[in-house]
């Protein structure tokens, strides 16, 4: 797993899906629009984009399904006592940048 700064390919989205299927965990740095998908947990895909210089305060986590367009906001990694009191990721300009990203790189592929 590795930090996506492009849409993805068809190839990289496969490769997101492998591990649930039907839904692909993503984390979504919303200051650099950038993404980390696949995986077995959103911290996976955090810890990508951590290892590639984002700052935890930008990152976000959601997850996609492909097949419906579906989104949701929940994970421990929106768990922030000062940023957000929720597993579910409560501020909406927030989710919006959050889905828009996760959109711009994996929808209607």
């Amino acid at each position: 797993m590795y930090p996506l700064k492009n849409r993805a390919t068809p190839e990289q989205f496969e490769q997101m899906l492998f591990e649930h299927k039907f839904y692909i965990k993503t984390a979504v740095d919303i200051e650099r629009q950038i993404l980390a998908g696949g995986g077995n947990l959103h911290y996976d895909c955090e810890q990508a984009l951590l290892d590639d210089g984002s700052r935890q305060e930008n990152i976000w986590a959601a997850s996609f399904m492909p097949l419906t367009g579906r989104m949701i906001f929940e994970s421990m990694v929106n768990l922030r006592p000062r940023q957000n009191r929720s597993m579910e990721l409560i501020d909406p300009i927030i989710r919006e940048r959050v889905a828009q990203i996760i959109i711009e790189f994996l929808g209607n592929i």
